[in-house]
């Protein structure tokens, strides 16, 4: 019954959420939220007191989103132009659908998507010392709703040009996308440090259960440790003892300590009955209790950046350093650091006395000029003026803006598909690597997943690469679903959920790289004025009516896909002969001169890092079956695709499991490998019944077959039948094939049909001999001379094989470095880049020439 409730409630906020999208904007409305909710603080907090004090503002309605409100009501009991909502509810919806103006220091939900008419500023909190974003291990994972936020603002303020360029344009890739402005105004809550004597007054009476007294605050202030704000760690037990060991060491008629803990961990902290004698409030502003603090200690906190504003003494307790370092990473070395770094409380205690006794830190004075100079030179206490000034009046920014030294390039979005471990996502991933990055800015766009094996495909995506991993849904109510399921999205919500998934971001080049579903076909329809081309993997009609299982699964969603296809300006098969059977079975849907060629290119070097992989490893751990995407699992083979979904440790395993080798003794044995999925259209049944006649008569043969699929149990029903279960092997999916594909002696395909099946170019990578039967596109995928073509029969199959025993299919040398020159190249071409890339492909042999014997 709770979730059945969870889930009404949800319905009813999506419903609320609809309703206020679809009504007028209140143009005097300003939404705050903080930390997600965590309480009226930072930069939102700063702007909202002074444009409270600011005449010309008075018509604005501040509302503040807080996890909870009621508090902060008694405060502002009275006045009409304040009122709070909770955060996630209805009203926070309504609020965050109608508010003129969104002010933020950290992300709105998923569900937020701005719309014609609200101004954004986001003013998050804080410039980082420790890694960000991109920067840190798999951080590209954790970047969706932060990325999609960013791009979606229309002001990013940033408080000095480190955290410009370091967090904004190189931790978050924002450099080439972002499509505001971003604001070098001074912090706004550093203004709040500037305190006049009754405003110290006020604060020291606030924290007055703290038994202050007179003495001067030292102020503990470290960071939070955990992956995620939802999940801290809790380490305020050991914080407690530090605080205790520190007090140990310092006059305590003079100082006392304070604890002033994170806001993801506040929670945690205020719970606790043994930190109720050092714990700051969490409803009294950090830069509050900094202007009262005369010594601050931190570890990687960015409240140091702050608290140089001060001019006051800081000292950095970092005890696990070591481990921070290699765990999260730092952007300043500790030599860089406007203070001393002691790894004990002892240390921190005899800083303090030395503070005590000189009132100052001399040794570290020039260094802590640097970073005033760099860190906060904007903060002169009127930089709440400023940002109000830009955003509320208009005022031109020219003086506060931060500008990208980098030249523009021409910027590129490639949906990739599913990015399940299959030969799409292998030649989508190729293609990353193979692009020129210094000419074109290139993001791609995926659903965000925690399935290990897309995870995986996801930390293989090129570093240079943006990455918009889709989350949440389209915004809609109950109704609005049921007529999308039933009769499609209106273009409107198509054109809102595109600003919802990239913001305000501008493309030239659109491409769905996938090319199977027809909801991100008509997504990428609705970008910003751009060149948009789709994929065509493989014989599409016969896709769509191939029957798995006894039903076409894939008619109605390729269907659907080919009625977008009149407005794409390139249609691109991966193969010459391909792009002619789709233009002549595709053509009630398209003309035939939107359809064009782009081979897949092919990534050598992780092949032979895969091929060299020696240590022992064990089956891929498949995901369950998806019957929609069935098609796209097996439309671009490659041995490459198994080895995505293996992430890190791939390049450090072998495929090969007992019993795939015999001992290297057994050097008479002639083995002939196949790799794809076991499904129909692979039809590696015949393989298995060609085998048999070959094997029948030269016994020291042997067939490996990797792959994973619906048809198992029925090919080792084969296999057993055939009195062949100790030639030939099912491995099924392997983390890395390379090793199996380089110690055979034949690659040999099977197939029905097949788009550009890419494990061939991966065979003549390793310099295997190949043996394939004559599939529709078999030229264009097989480069000129470089195996050997047979009729798509057991009987021609099995004269190919015998054909390899007696030596007459040779193994041909492929020139992998044009083939992907060239390839590349009529990527450029297919998605419309200017015709200035004719003149280089024209130097480039031809694909089918650059293999020979």
């Amino acid at each position: 019954m709770a979730g059945l409730a969870g889930r009404i409630r949800r319905a009813w906020r999506y419903e609320v959420h609809a309703f206020w999208r679809a009504r007028a904007i209140n143009s005097n409305a300003v939404l705050y939220e903080a930390f997600n909710g965590s309480g009226m603080l930072c930069n939102p907090e700063a702007l909202f007191r002074q444009l409270r004090e600011t005449p010309d503002q008075a018509r604005l309605r501040h509302i503040w989103a807080l996890k909870n409100p009621r508090a902060a009501r008694r405060d502002f009991r009275g006045d009409r132009t304040v009122r709070f909502v909770k955060s996630g509810s209805s009203a926070y919806y309504r609020a965050l659908a109608t508010s003129r103006y969104l002010i933020s220091n950290a992300t709105f939900p998923p569900q937020f998507s701005k719309r014609p008419g609200q101004i954004y500023l986001n003013t998050w909190h804080g410039t980082p010392l420790k890694h960000m974003g991109y920067d840190m291990v798999d951080g590209a994972f954790g970047t969706a709703n932060i990325v999609r936020n960013f791009v979606s603002a229309d002001y990013l303020l940033a408080a000095n040009p480190f955290m410009a360029r370091q967090m904004y344009e190189r931790a978050y890739k924002l450099d080439g996308i972002f499509a505001g402005r971003m604001l070098l105004a001074g912090y706004p809550r550093i203004d709040r440090q500037t305190l006049s004597p009754e405003q110290s007054r006020a604060a020291r009476a606030r924290l007055a259960g703290l038994n202050l007294g007179d003495r001067e605050i030292v102020l503990y202030a470290p960071t939070w440790k955990g992956a995620s704000f939802a999940h801290p760690d809790d380490d305020l037990d050991a914080l407690l003892d530090r605080v205790r060991q520190i007090e140990q060491g310092i006059d305590s008629t003079r100082y006392v300590v304070l604890l002033k803990t994170h806001q993801a961990v506040h929670a945690l902290a205020a719970g606790r009955a043994d930190l109720a004698r050092v714990l700051v409030p969490n409803d009294l502003p950090t830069n509050v209790v900094l202007g009262l603090t005369s010594i601050l200690v931190t570890d990687y906190s960015s409240i140091f950046f702050d608290f140089l504003a001060t001019g006051r003494p800081i000292v950095f307790f970092t005890p696990d350093l070591a481990d921070f370092e290699q765990a999260r990473g730092l952007y300043l070395a500790p030599t860089e650091l406007p203070g001393p770094v002691c790894r004990t409380a002892a240390a921190v205690a005899a800083v303090i006395g030395e503070v005590a006794d000189h009132g100052r830190l001399p040794a570290f004075t020039q260094r802590y000029r640097v970073a005033q100079h760099d860190y906060v030179g904007q903060d002169d206490g009127a930089a709440s003026a400023r940002v109000i000034d830009i955003v509320f009046r208009g005022a031109d920014p020219a003086r506060a803006l931060h500008e990208s030294p980098r030249p523009a390039r021409t910027s590129v979005l490639i949906y990739l598909g599913g990015m399940k471990p299959n030969g799409i996502t292998s030649a989508a991933l190729n293609l990353l690597g193979a692009v020129d990055h210094d000419r074109f800015d290139v993001s791609v766009a995926f659903a965000k997943s925690n399935a290990p094996a897309r995870r995986a495909s996801q930390r293989l995506v090129d570093p240079r690469v943006r990455q918009f991993a889709r989350i949440g849904g389209m915004n809609g109510g109950v109704w609005q679903r049921l007529v999308r399921r039933h009769r499609g999205a209106p273009a409107r919500a198509f054109a809102a959920e595109f600003t919802r998934c990239f913001g305000d971001s501008r493309f030239d080049h659109v491409i769905d790289f996938s090319g199977y579903g027809p909801f991100w076909a008509e997504l990428l329809l609705h970008s910003p004025p751009a060149v948009r081309s789709i994929w065509l993997h493989n014989d599409l009609a016969a896709d769509a009516h191939r029957s798995v299982g006894g039903a076409k699964r894939m008619l109605r969603g390729l269907t659907a896909t080919f009625t977008r296809y009149e407005r794409y300006d390139s249609l691109v098969s991966v193969s010459p002969a391909l792009a002619e059977i789709n233009a002549r079975d595709l053509a009630a849907y398209a003309p035939q001169s939107k359809f064009t060629v782009a081979h897949n290119t092919v990534d050598v070097e992780r092949i032979l890092r895969g091929a060299a992989a020696t240590e022992p490893a064990t089956e891929l751990e498949a995901e369950p079956a998806d019957p929609n995407a069935a098609s796209a699992e097996s439309a671009t083979d490659s041995a490459a695709s198994a080895l995505s979904a293996a992430g890190p440790r791939a390049a450090e395993q072998e495929s090969a499991r007992s019993g795939i080798f015999a001992p290297e003794t057994d050097v008479t044995t002639t083995t002939f490998v196949t790799i794809g999925r076991l499904s129909p259209e692979k039809n590696q049944a015949r393989l298995i019944r060609a085998f048999a006649l070959v094997h029948a008569r030269h016994p020291l043969t042997r067939l490996v077959i990797v792959g994973g699929g619906p048809l198992k149990a029925e090919l080792s029903a084969l296999i057993r039948d055939l009195n062949l279960s100790t030639a030939v092997i099912l491995t099924g999916p392997l983390a890395n094939p390379f090793p199996v594909l380089a110690a055979a002696d034949c690659f040999v395909l099977s197939s029905d049909y097949e788009g550009a099946p890419m494990v061939i170019l991966e065979a003549l990578v390793l310099g295997r001999a190949v043996v394939t039967v004559a599939f529709a596109s078999v030229h264009d995928a097989l480069p000129h001379a470089a195996g050997l073509v047979v009729p798509q029969t057991d009987a021609g199959l099995a004269a190919g094989l015998t054909a390899f025993l007696r030596g007459e299919v040779a193994a041909g040398a492929f020139d992998h470095e044009a083939y992907v020159r060239r390839a590349v190249a009529e990527f450029y071409r297919a998605i419309g880049v200017p015709d200035d890339l004719d003149a280089e492909l024209a130097e480039l042999a031809p694909i089918e020439r650059l293999a020979k014997r």
